[in-house]
C-alpha cells in the first residue's frame, strides 16, 4: 500500500465543511442560548413553586455546569464513535430531558430533568460540533469559528420572544413540551456531520499499533521477570498490568501531560475564574428589568438586542482574529475582550431606565460575542489541532465548578441586600481580574517562548555543543560496552529474548 495510506487527510478549509459549519451553528446555538433563553420563564417558576432567587438559579448554574463538566466524556465518546452518532444522541436527550420536565411537580425534579438530562445532551452537542470544525478547517479555522459561534446569539435572539410567546399562550408547561420539540433538531444538525477522510481508520490503526507495543512490552518483562531468581506473586503482577492498561487507555482518550504545558494552564486558570461572572448577569437581565417594573416583552427584547449584537460581533471577531496583524498575539485581544465585558457589568448599575439598560445591552452583547468567538481559537492556537480533544474535555471539567456557582452567589447576593447591583458589581470585578490576569501571563508566556526559540537556535548553529552531545554519546556507549565480563551472560540472555519478542 502507498506510504499516507490510513493517515487522515488534511483539513480541505471548504466544501462539505460549510455544511458542517452550519450543522454546528445549530448544535452550538442550542448549546449556548438555551440555558439562558430559560430565564424568561424563571420568575413564574419562583412563584409557582414559592422558591428564592437562588434557588432559582440553580437550575441553570446546574445545566451550564453539567454542559461544561461533561466534557471529557463527550470528548471520549467522539474518540471512540465519532462526532455525527454523539450529537445525534445528545438531541435525543435534550428533548426527553424537556419533555419530562412539563410534568415536573418540584424544583428537584426540575434540577434533574432541565439541569442534569437536558444539560448532558447540550454537552453532547457543543464538544463535537466544536472538535469537527477543527478538522475541517486550517487556515479558515478562525472565521469557521466565528461563523458557528453565531449560532448562539440567533437562537438566543430567536428564543426570547419565542419563549415569552409560548408562555402566554400555553404556560410554562406547555412551553417545555414545545421545546423538548424543537431541540430535536440537533439530531438533524448532527446527520450533516460527516466523518472526514480516514481519521477514524487512522486511529484505530494507532491504537492497534500501541497495542502491539504494549504486547511486545508484557512478553519482554514477563520474560524477564521469569528468569530472575525473585519472583513477584502472579496476582500482585496482574493487579499491575490491569491498573497500568486502565491508565492507558484513559490518557488515550484524555491527554494528562496538558497538565505540564504552561500556556494550557495559564488559559485554564484565567477561564476558571472568568466564569465565576460569566453567565450571571444573562441570567438575572430578563428578571432585573421586570423589577424595575419593565413589562415582559420589553424585558425578553432586553435579550433580543443582546443577541443581535452578539450575532454581529463573532463573525466579525473571527475575521479580525484571522487577520495577519492580530492571530500572532491573538492571546493578548482574548484577554482584552474579557475585561472589556467586566467593565460592562461593572457601568451597569449606572443604568437606572430602559434606555440604560438597552445601551448595556448593545456594549454587553458586543463585548460577549469577542470572548465566545475566540474561547475555543485561543485554546486550539496554545496546545494545537492534535491535542485540542483532549485540552477541550479537560478545561470543560474544570470550569464546571465556577459556572455551577456564578448564578446561585449572584442570586444569594440579591436576596440578601434586595439589590440587582450588587452582583453585576461582582461578576463585572470578577472578569476584569480575569483579563489582567490573562494579559500578564500571556505576555510572560510569549516571553518565554522566544527565549526558548532563541536558545534552541543558538544550540542548532552551536558546532561545539553538537560536538559534546556527540562526544557524550559516544562515552556512554563504550561505557556499556566495557561493563565487566560479570554480566556478559545476562546481556546474551536479554538479546536472545529480544529476538524472540521480535519473533513472534
Amino acid at each position: 500500500p502507498p506510504a499516507n495510506a490510513g493517515r487522515a487527510p488534511g483539513p480541505p478549509d471548504g466544501g462539505w465543511g460549510w455544511v458542517v459549519v452550519f450543522g454546528a451553528f445549530i448544535s452550538i446555538g442550542f448549546a449556548y442560548a438555551f440555558p439562558k433563553g430559560l430565564a424568561i420563564f424563571f420568575k413564574e417558576i419562583q412563584d409557582f413553586f414559592g422558591t428564592s432567587y437562588s434557588e432559582i438559579a440553580w437550575v441553570s448554574s446546574i445545566m451550564l455546569a453539567t454542559t461544561y463538566g461533561a466534557g471529557p466524556i463527550s470528548s471520549i465518546l467522539v474518540n471512540r464513535y465519532g462526532s455525527r452518532p454523539v450529537v445525534i444522541f445528545g438531541g435525543l436527550l435534550c428533548g426527553i430531558g424537556m419533555v419530562s420536565a412539563a410534568f415536573c411537580t418540584s424544583i428537584l425534579q426540575l434540577y434533574i430533568c432541565v439541569g442534569l438530562i437536558t444539560g448532558f445532551g447540550l454537552a453532547l452537542n457543543l464538544q463535537p460540533s466544536v472538535i469537527i470544525i477543527g478538522k475541517y478547517f486550517l487556515k479558515r479555522r478562525p472565521i469557521a469559528n466565528g461563523l458557528a459561534m453565531a449560532g448562539s446569539p440567533v437562537m438566543l435572539c430567536t428564543l426570547a420572544p419565542l419563549n415569552q410567546f409560548l408562555f402566554d399562550n400555553f404556560g410554562w408547561r406547555g412551553s417545555f413540551l414545545i421545546l423538548g420539540a424543537i431541540l430535536l433538531n440537533c439530531c438533524v444538525a448532527g446527520a450533516l456531520f460527516r466523518p472526514i477522510g480516514a481519521a477514524t481508520a487512522s486511529v484505530k490503526t494507532q491504537a492497534t499499533e500501541e497495542g502491539k507495543a504494549a504486547a511486545k512490552e508484557e512478553v519482554t518483562k514477563d520474560a524477564m521477570e521469569m528468569s530472575s531468581p525473585m519472583n513477584v506473586p502472579m496476582d500482585t503482577k496482574m493487579e499491575e498490568e490491569g491498573g497500568k492498561d486502565c491508565c492507558e487507555k484513559i490518557n488515550q482518550y484524555l491527554d494528562f501531560s496538558l497538565f505540564k504545558h504552561r500556556g494550557f494552564l495559564i488559559y485554564l486558570i484565567g477561564n476558571v475564574l472568568m466564569f465565576l461572572g460569566f453567565f450571571a448577569p444573562i441570567v438575572f437581565l430578563a428578571p432585573y428589568a421586570k423589577h424595575i417594573g419593565i413589562d415582559e416583552y420589553s424585558a425578553a427584547f432586553l435579550l433580543s438586542i443582546l443577541a443581535i449584537v452578539d450575532m454581529i460581533a463573532r463573525p466579525t471577531t473571527g475575521i479580525i482574529a484571522n487577520s495577519k496583524w492580530v492571530r500572532p498575539r491573538i492571546q493578548y485581544f482574548f484577554s482584552f475582550s474579557i475585561a472589556f465585558n467586566g467593565t460592562c457589568h461593572l457601568l451597569c448599575p449606572l443604568a437606572s431606565g430602559y434606555t440604560g439598560l438597552v445601551i448595556y445591552s448593545i456594549f454587553f452583547g458586543l463585548a460577549f460575542g469577542m470572548v465566545c468567538a475566540m474561547l475555543f481559537e485561543t485554546l486550539m492556537d496554545l496546545v494545537g489541532a492534535a491535542r485540542f480533544t483532549s485540552a477541550v474535555g479537560l478545561v470543560t471539567i474544570a470550569e464546571c465548578c465556577t459556572i455551577l456557582l456564578g448564578p446561585p452567589i449572584g442570586g444569594t447576593l440579591i436576596d440578601t441586600f434586595g439589590d440587582y447591583k450588587y452582583m453585576f458589581i461582582k461578576c463585572g470585578a470578577v472578569m476584569v481580574l480575569a483579563g489582567t490576569f490573562l494579559f500578564i501571563m500571556n505576555y510572560y508566556n510569549y516571553r518565554m517562548l522566544a527565549k526558548e526559540e532563541k536558545e534552541r537556535k543558538a544550540k542548532e548553529e552551536d558546532p561545539k555543543s553538537v560536538r559534546t552531545e556527540n562526544e557524550g554519546r559516544n562515552n556512554w556507549n563504550k561505557e556499556t560496552v566495557q561493563d565487566g565480563p560479570e554480566l556478559e551472560p545476562l546481556r546474551e540472555e536479554r538479546e536472545g529474548l529480544k529476538k524472540e519478542v521480535n519473533g513472534t
